[in-house]
């Protein structure tokens, strides 16, 4: 299936997690909460507004912030890559997340 140019790619969605759970006091957060605060850190186009089709009453993009933990065993992925750090009900960053945050930060 090729990405459309309009849409954020799930990089970019685990990117804006990673910020978000930065500014965190505890460095963790619901997926219901990250899910509220993502359109904070990316301009989203109509089609990452659309609706999914395969998950009803989710926009394209909540899909991609529930994939970080769905698709954990993928190389690439977030978790799997020790930058994030699934909890009950949400995400933690880890110590390797805010090192790759600082580093972009450069």
């Amino acid at each position: 299936m090729v990405k459309s140019k309009n849409r954020v790619t799930e990089t970019e969605v685990a990117e804006a997690v990673l910020e978000i759970l930065e500014s965190s006091p505890d460095g963790k957060a619901s997926i219901a909460s990250i899910i509220k605060n993502v359109p904070k850190y990316l301009k989203l186009s109509a089609e990452d507004c659309a609706p999914s089709p395969t998950r009803k009453n989710e926009q394209m993009w909540e899909q991609q912030v529930r994939n970080i933990t769905s698709h954990k065993g993928s190389p690439g992925n977030y978790i799997h890559e020790g930058y994030l750090a699934g909890v009950k009900g949400g995400l933690r960053i880890t110590d390797l997340g805010r090192v790759r945050l600082k580093r972009r930060k450069r």
